[in-house]
């Protein structure tokens, strides 16, 4: 396997297709084909003359070279996939081991952190689409997706399109937040498609947000590192402190894949619309001035 495009070769080319048919994103496809490349350019071997041993020996190679825990799993994630899917070798995945990742609380925001996080962001398109990822327990690619059709001001929800799994779902649509996308979008030139467009007919980039987020952090004199995921998290615990169901929670969440949500879903979609976000607790300035 090699990175060279015009040199694609059959086992290369048999796992792209591998993973096209299993819907992975093109971000995880280029992940996983670097991993197995990686892989394969430590031994001077094709990958599919290697084996359990030598993974074992690699993930050895790896640790020693201090590569984080996260990009370890992700490696294994990658051979895993490349042995059991297209080696078809279904005995071989579950003898790889993951890396027992030191786990760490994430990052909550209280309240008026949130405020003045929010007020640091000087651009109109970026502070509202975090805005957006707060009131709503968004993820960062969640929420550059968002389109205008997706913001039902009737039923008074948003609809969540190809989340992570490729899953839909609903979620709380914060009276606030609406009266803040509309005075957004009557500035912004009323987009048509995407809530927030980015060059040509694509949305904006997730780069944008994490560049607002480094900035507005710094800008707030916060200590905390903030990310587009923390806002994910402090709406979480917002909700849990203000004695949400977590079974809402989850859905709103879209761990779908936890087996209460499972149970819970039909039940939680027909509540959605009357949970408080906890964007309506704030009092905040989040349209920047002209």
């Amino acid at each position: 396997m090699t990175d060279a495009p015009a040199a694609v070769n059959p086992l290369r080319r048999r796992m792209i297709d591998d993973m096209t048919l299993r819907n992975l994103s093109p971000a995880t496809q280029r992940s996983y084909l670097h991993a197995v490349t990686k892989f394969s350019r430590y031994f001077g071997r094709s990958p599919d003359r290697l084996g359990l041993e030598d993974v074992r020996a690699f993930q050895v190679y790896l640790v020693s070279q201090g590569v984080s825990w996260p990009a370890l799993n992700q490696t294994v994630c990658a051979l895993r996939f490349f042995y059991g899917v297209t080696l078809d070798r279904a005995e071989l995945p579950e003898r790889i081991a993951y890396a027992r990742t030191p786990r760490k609380l994430p990052a909550i925001l209280s309240a008026d952190e949130v405020v003045r996080f929010l007020e640091a962001v000087p651009s109109l398109k970026a502070r509202t689409a975090l805005t957006t990822a707060y009131a709503a327990g968004l993820r960062a690619s969640e929420a550059v997706s968002l389109k205008v059709a997706d913001i039902d001001s009737q039923r008074m929800v948003i609809q969540v399109r190809h989340g992570k799994g490729a899953k839909d779902r609903t979620v709380m649509l914060s009276p606030q937040l609406l009266g803040i996308l509309r005075t957004y979008w009557g500035r912004l030139a009323r987009p048509k498609d995407w809530l927030f467009p980015g060059r040509g007919d694509k949305p904006i980039d997730v780069q944008v947000l994490y560049a607002a987020c480094r900035s507005a952090t710094k800008a707030a004199g916060l200590t905390k590192r903030v990310s587009v995921h923390t806002l994910r998290h402090s709406f979480a615990t917002h909700l849990l402190e203000s004695g949400v169901d977590i079974r809402i929670i989850q859905v709103l969440l879209g761990h779908t894949h936890l087996s209460t949500t499972a149970h819970y879903t039909q039940v939680a979609t027909t509540t959605i619309a009357r949970t408080e976000s906890p964007l309506d607790r704030l009092r905040l300035e989040v349209v920047p001035p002209v």
